[in-house]
């Protein structure tokens, strides 16, 4: 039996591990529950804990640059067609993505995976590049995950700090933004946003029906984007080989008792509100977070493309560099 420190965000997938009703074979957890924001900038900045949940696009940045600290573990806690998480304002004549051109644009922080996916999606399915946006960054290299891996503006970016006196959700009410990437609202020691953008009238979401294009980017690109997995320090998974396995087989169980309250994985989804009905029925799966290299291995692979085309690695990663060679063929 080994003791390690784990981080994690509660959900209904991960709550049966926090609550000690799931025990990983041969590991005993000290369990710290905290938001994504503050456990990234924890471990990529101090690596204080032995495994977390971690951003896999920051993941892929500190590999390319030699950082191997961690190794991945194919438990994505978190999955969601992110660029449907864009607000505008009403006032800006923006009719749809392509008017996003020339906009100042806010982004809690520009090397996250959520904002690599939503800026692929714009560039790939709408054609707006990210050269032609002025983005306004709320983290500062203090407090960001790209202050820990290096993170400069790619070539041709036009990125700025928001100030510290403000933020994403007060700029974009008073009109100082024209849009924000995506938006996280919760205060905590990396974020600053707090105002609910769902009661504001100066602001929609970009798209009115998430579900239905949700629905028709899955339809065309068969892709469901994965933002988290998990990691556990690589010094020690050397020393124990089977510690990565273990923990994958203890989060799929703690997946499956989630399903079974519910009666069903997908009925356990659609009834915690993770996935909509509409959006279950076109992803053509009974289970659409599963975990596993196997059947994530194209998401996964775009994602790296998509990382080093918008210029935040400098290489290629692959993903047998990134996941413990245990659980590739998982």
């Amino acid at each position: 039996m080994i003791e390690i420190s784990l981080a994690l965000t509660d959900n209904v997938r991960t709550r049966p591990v926090i609550e000690g009703r799931v025990r990983p074979e041969g590991i005993a957890l000290h369990t710290s529950v905290m938001s994504a924001s503050e456990m990234f900038w924890r471990q990529l900045r101090h690596a204080e804990f032995d495994a977390s949940e971690m951003s896999l696009s920051s993941l892929m940045i500190a590999v390319s640059r030699g950082d191997d600290r961690w190794v991945a573990i194919p438990v994505y806690t978190m999955r969601q067609f992110f660029h449907t998480w864009t607000w505008i304002r009403r006032d800006r004549g923006i009719a749809g993505p392509a008017d996003l051109r020339g906009k100042r644009i806010g982004v809690p922080e520009y090397q996250q995976t959520a904002a690599v996916w939503a800026r692929g999606v714009l560039q790939h399915e709408f054609g707006v590049h990210p050269s032609e946006i002025e983005w306004h960054m709320e983290r500062t290299p203090e407090t960001s995950h790209g202050g820990a891996t290096g993170f400069v503006p790619p070539p041709g970016i036009r990125l700025q700090g928001i100030q510290a006196n403000t933020n994403i959700g007060e700029l974009l009410v008073s009109g100082g933004l024209d849009a924000t990437l995506l938006y996280l609202g919760q205060t905590n020691i990396v974020d600053r946003s707090s105002i609910d953008l769902g009661t504001r009238p100066e602001v929609q979401p970009l798209f009115p029906d998430a579900v239905a294009e949700g629905a028709r980017y899955f339809a065309k690109t068969g892709l469901y984007h994965i933002n988290h997995a998990m990691v556990v320090r690589r010094s020690l998974h050397e020393r124990h080989p089977w510690l990565a396995v273990n923990l994958l087989n203890a989060f799929a169980a703690a997946k499956a008792e989630a399903a079974r309250v519910a009666e069903g994985v997908l009925a356990g989804y659609i009834a915690t509100g993770r996935i909509e009905p509409q959006l279950a029925r076109v992803l053509r799966s009974d289970d659409p977070m599963a975990y596993g290299v196997k059947s994530a291995r194209g998401v996964l692979e775009t994602l790296s493309d998509l990382v080093f085309e918008q210029g935040l690695s400098t290489r290629r990663v692959g993903i047998e560099e990134i996941f413990a060679p245990g659980t590739l063929d998982l």
